[in-house]
């Protein structure tokens, strides 16, 4: 986008919305007329499944868009939540596709947006079906580390993670004994911890081997660590 399409953005009516942990910003089955830029906390999409469990599909730091899908479907699939007390802009549906005419390149990033949030479910799918409990863990902390220091929200090896332990359970498809476990290993190997709502990596290199992580499925700019 060049500097026109951003004065464009950043023209859009908006209203930001305070959001209590767990609060949802959509439903699944809504049929919405606005969508969410997340401005601070921790969104996610997830599945509520038959008993009222949840399967936790992918998170969204700030500046990210996490329901643009629904600019186009008739009704969500998939529902839309804080991970904490969180903040998001909502914007009418209607403003945003006049905006894409009028600035075809938004669109585009829009779009562009939307296929690297599919890379990251279909990192998603290998990740939970194809790791270990411990490598599944320590591969979503890769992603959601690499994805803070792209969007200058980690300290140099830290990050904000208010993700609970149970919801961590939900995203990666195990027990809660078994979250507990996978976590003990990588303390235990010094990989990484969780203190205080916060994620710390204590040896990058390493943790990211371990996981099998590599940032290209991210489709970022540039790369951030150098192996």
């Amino acid at each position: 986008m060049n500097h026109d399409d951003l004065v464009e953005v950043r023209r859009l009516p908006c209203a930001v919305r305070e959001l209590d942990g767990n609060e949802d910003f959509v439903r699944q089955g809504d049929r919405p007329k606005e969508s969410a830029i997340v401005v601070e906390g921790m969104l996610a999409r997830y599945h509520v499944l038959p008993d009222g469990a949840r399967q936790y599909l992918s998170f969204h730091l700030p500046g990210d868009m996490p329901d643009s899908q629904c600019l186009f479907i008739d009704e969500m699939d998939h529902a839309v939540c804080a991970i904490g007390a969180s903040k998001a802009a909502t914007v009418p549906h209607g403003d945003l596709l006049a905006l894409f005419e009028r600035r075809p390149h938004v669109g585009a990033a829009i779009w562009r947006q939307t296929l690297i949030d599919a890379a990251i479910f279909r990192g998603a799918i290998t990740n939970n079906s194809a790791r270990s409990g411990p490598a599944r863990m320590a591969h979503l902390f890769c992603e959601l580390f690499y994805r803070s220091r792209a969007s200058a929200l980690a300290e140099e090896y830290s990050c904000a993670f208010p993700i609970t332990l149970i919801q961590l359970g939900e995203a990666l498809g195990l027990s809660l004994a078994s979250t507990n476990r996978s976590l003990a290993t990588l303390r235990e190997n010094d990989l990484a911890d969780l203190k205080s709502g916060s994620l710390i990596m204590r040896r990058w290199t390493a943790l990211a081997d371990y996981a099998g992580f590599s940032p290209h499925y991210l489709h970022l700019r540039r790369e951030l660590f150098r192996r």
